[in-house]
């Protein structure tokens, strides 16, 4: 007896169909391996594809692409063309896109190309960059579904708007006018509430270097597609920790920064209006430099403008200062009281350690007030509504919810009745006391760093894996705090997993709780060659004589090394070690 097809699975089908359709026929590859013929698709395998030209193109840092489109040496459109081709690989590998716009972006790289022909000049500080954007910008042409199926053929889920594929989200107008050419959009999971990427359109996003395991998310299709070098950049959105988990996942910088640095305006977004804990745009890219080229291109145009939630503050070149013969103080989380970290993320954060040491800065224990009472806050402030709104949109197709979202937004379970104004206002005064009780405990550390300053930068995961299997992200702590403090972060991929080091002694780890024993069973044989990352948060506090210290003051930076599976941890201390130097300058702006 024939099985009857849901309507929503038909849509969901066709819509997969036309984004491979959408990638010209000589790009398509002919077969595909299975995951376990080929796990890692990045490299050579994914370099058999392309011309020597397009390697070239595709693999330089972003700063070095607009080096060479701004002084004629490469074209916009040849440059366009070698991204659109390996982006339209990566996603046959991995599943990692929602929308090509490859037709278009050839055409917009032209028009640059006649513009420096015409006036001998680039159009922009972006002039011929690709750029790709997480599917929750608004690009005129195409669809913004942000993975559900009731939204395709909508505007956000509804019809007649007169909005649909003609309105564009704010950043997307910047990066157009900085000289920017934009050619994807990148997947995302259903909800965006899941640090895996999967939805009902693409299935599940993998990532490149090993396709057993997650790439991350929420902005997971930006961390696989420039893990295999199909952007040169990308944004994606962050509310916990979904720009630095995919980052750290493919091996990336990815900066979140704080509320109101870049502009939110006019784009799609889940749990639209609840203000106790923002989501934020930020960059992830394969370079620091990459990283502010963009950040600083974008404060340029001054989106406090047009986007009234951006702070008025432009780049401060005055800031962006080395500090010379200064020794630092550094703090280390290696537990947050919840879950223990895997083998190799202890490891990585003991590399790291040892690094600064060497150099001679000082390095202390981060014991600050309890992670898992701010984490309560932060759940609170993202169940408000009791899934409401996430729910409303799975309506509209009647499509099930991933497993990774657990029962929340099945159909048949029972809706309970969205937080009134007064247990919201209770949360928000909550938060804000922690707030004040952490920012009070850094300010303390003064007394402890030597220095006659609190600590300048906290080192701590982004996650306690190196990367998840599926249905396996099952902790969110060490990512998410950072979101409830609204601390600017990056992420720093350290060294990759040693098979004959990372390994675990069963009868030594006594689980603290139940969900310590789950996470720590994922950790069942070694990853190995999966890279793992760690989170170092900046807290800027600025004297009398070179400011007022506030908010917009507090940063964090992740840098970011890789070094492969016979490198030494020298090498990788060294590495480390330099990080710190070289993107200090970067921190302080």
């Amino acid at each position: 007896m024939a099985t009857h097809e849901p309507h929503w699975q038909k849509i969901a089908k066709a819509k997969f169909v036309s984004i491979t359709e959408s990638i010209p026929k000589a790009w398509r590859l002919e077969s595909l391996p299975s995951n376990e013929e080929q796990r890692d698709v990045t490299g050579d395998y994914i370099r058999q594809y392309l011309s020597e030209e397009e390697v070239e193109i595709t693999e330089a840092v972003a700063t070095t692409i607009v080096h060479n489109t701004s002084a004629g040496r490469w074209t916009a459109e040849a440059v366009t063309k070698a991204f659109c081709h390996r982006a339209g690989l990566a996603h046959q590998l991995t599943n990692c896109l929602h929308e090509t716009f490859f037709d278009a972006a050839i055409e917009d790289a032209k028009a640059l190309d006649d513009y420096y022909s015409k006036n001998h000049k680039p159009m922009g500080p972006l002039h011929g960059l690709p750029v790709s954007l997480k599917d929750q910008f608004h690009v005129k042409g195409v669809e913004t579904s942000m993975g559900y199926v009731g939204w395709l053929g909508t505007f956000e889920g509804r019809k007649g708007t007169g909005k649909e594929k003609v309105f564009e989200s704010e950043m997307v107008k910047e990066l157009r006018s900085l000289g920017a050419v934009l050619y994807c959009k990148t997947s995302v999971p259903h909800t965006l509430m899941t640090g895996e990427t999967v939805n009902n359109i693409i299935g599940y996003t993998w990532n490149p270097k090993n396709r057993n395991l997650s790439c991350g998310g929420s902005s997971g299709g930006e961390g696989a597609l420039i893990g295999l070098r199909g952007s040169p950049v990308g944004f994606g959105t962050d509310i916990g920790g979904s720009v630095r988990i995919p980052a750290a996942f493919n091996g990336l910088y990815g900066l979140r920064p704080s509320h109101g640095r870049l502009p939110y305006q006019g784009m799609a977004n889940s749990m639209d209006g609840q203000n106790s804990v923002l989501s934020v745009v930020g960059p992830l890219a394969p370079s620091v430099g990459t990283l502010q080229l963009l950040v600083k291109s974008l404060l340029s145009r001054e989106p406090w403008l047009h986007d009234p939630l951006v702070h008025d503050m432009p780049w401060r070149d005055e800031k962006a200062v080395i500090p010379q013969n200064r020794q630092l103080s550094f703090a280390v989380l290696r537990h947050d009281g919840a879950v223990e970290l895997h083998p190799p993320v202890k490891r990585a954060v003991e590399i790291v350690v040892h690094a600064l040491e060497k150099k001679g800065h000082k390095v202390m224990d981060w014991n600050p007030p309890s992670h898992k009472q701010g984490l309560d806050f932060l759940a609170k402030a993202w169940t408000y509504d009791k899934g409401a709104d996430m729910r409303s949109a799975f309506e509209l197709s009647g499509e099930p919810a991933a497993p990774q979202l657990g029962h929340t937004y099945d159909a048949d379970s029972k809706l309970e009745p969205p937080e009134d104004a007064i247990h919201i206002a209770g949360n928000n005064v909550a938060m804000r006391e922690y707030q004040k009780e952490y920012m009070e405990y850094w300010n303390s550390t003064a007394e402890l760093t030597g220095t006659g300053m609190p600590v300048d930068i906290v080192i701590l995961p982004v996650a306690p894996f190196a990367a998840a299997r599926p249905e396996g992200y099952l902790y969110y702590g060490y990512s998410s705090i950072v979101n409830l403090l609204d601390y600017t972060a990056c992420t720093l991929p350290v060294t990759t997993v040693y098979k004959n080091v990372d390994t675990m002694d069963p009868s030594s780890f006594k689980p603290l709780n139940s969900l310590d024993r789950k996470v720590m069973a994922t950790c069942r044989r070694p990853l190995r060659g999966v890279m793992f990352r760690i989170t170092v948060v900046l807290y800027l506090i600025l004297t009398k004589a070179t400011g007022h210290a506030g908010p917009t003051d507090r940063m964090a930076v992740f840098v970011c090394f890789y070094a492969g599976e016979d490198e030494k941890d020298e090498f990788e201390e060294a590495s480390v070690s330099s990080a710190f130097a070289h993107y200090w300058k970067f921190a302080e702006e």
